[in-house]
């Protein structure tokens, strides 16, 4: 029986430079490069900022996947990268060292949709998804509702969106109205520890609007 193949993934649609190596359903590696630090002081995310620090942490973090895997790069089997959606300059650097990789290696070469990674990095920890399944993802800049029939060979069902700010933006963009600090979502949790729910009476969002499209902030 033919040994199972060994992928690296590559995703970088964001601020983060992840690479991870999977091999029948198993996590080998998982390394991430994180340049929030720097972003810190706008509040947010800079795509400019994003997309130079992926090119200064491709190198070391798909270097580290290898070791951490005690792999050499001769081993791997196939090369997977993040298209999409994302910030654009950052998904282009992700997907540059990628395909470099790739083909440096003579390797096939896989875009993974976004939001797709997101649901299927659960059966990582999780195993298999009941099929189908209906998935809620919320990130930071995703508040979105998903059918999912078969990950592998079915396009995942796109059921809807917030109809404003995703949960992660929502949360960056009040802490910022408050002075607290970035990212807005551990912030606003401590703080919230010491309020008090009732203190105003928030209106209901949006009912009734268009099916699967619903207002988050």
């Amino acid at each position: 029986m033919a040994a199972s193949p060994v992928v690296l993934g590559i995703e970088s649609s964001c601020d983060e430079t992840g690479a991870g190596i999977v091999r029948d359903g198993r996590l080998l590696a998982h390394v991430v490069a994180s340049s929030m630090d720097e972003h810190a002081r706008f509040g947010g995310v800079v795509p400019e900022i994003a997309a130079r620090a992926h090119l200064h942490a491709f190198g070391p973090v798909v270097r580290q996947a290898l070791e951490q895997a005690g792999l050499r790069a001769a081993q791997l089997d196939a090369v997977a990268v993040t298209t999409g959606p994302g910030l654009s300059g950052a998904l282009q650097v992700g997907l540059a060292g990628a395909k470099a990789l790739a083909y440096g290696l003579g390797l096939p070469l896989y875009g993974v949709h976004h939001l797709a990674g997101h649901v299927a990095a659960d059966t990582l920890e999780h195993g298999p998804l009941p099929e189908p399944c209906v998935v809620l993802i919320v990130s930071g800049g995703h508040t979105s509702l998903l059918l999912v029939r078969d990950l592998v060979r079915e396009p995942i069902l796109h059921l809807g969106d917030t109809l404003d700010d995703a949960a992660g933006e929502c949360f960056d963009k009040v802490a910022r109205v408050f002075g607290l600090p970035y990212p807005g979502g551990p912030a606003i949790d401590r703080a919230a520890r010491g309020g008090d729910p009732k203190a105003v009476a928030f209106p209901r969002p949006l009912t009734g609007g268009p099916r699967g499209q619903d207002p988050y902030a």
